[in-house]
């Protein structure tokens, strides 16, 4: 069991080094500002129809008052 413990270590090593393409900074970066940019989007959706929902439930309660 050690020994199939030792073996997986070593072939993830292998693969990580040696198997796996790695992202170039430009490439982390434009993929960060997209991420960032999607985000700020979705948040900005979200606040909109927050504030939408919340006025249309006061506009209808003030009407049943």
């Amino acid at each position: 069991m050690l020994e199939g413990i030792k073996t997986y270590c070593k072939d993830s090593y292998e693969e990580l080094v040696h198997k796996t393409t790695w992202p170039t900074r430009s490439e982390l970066m434009n993929s960060a500002v997209v991420v960032l940019t999607a985000s700020l989007c979705i948040a900005l959706v979200v606040f909109v129809m927050d504030w939408f929902f919340q006025s249309g439930m006061e506009f209808i309660y003030g009407l049943l008052r």
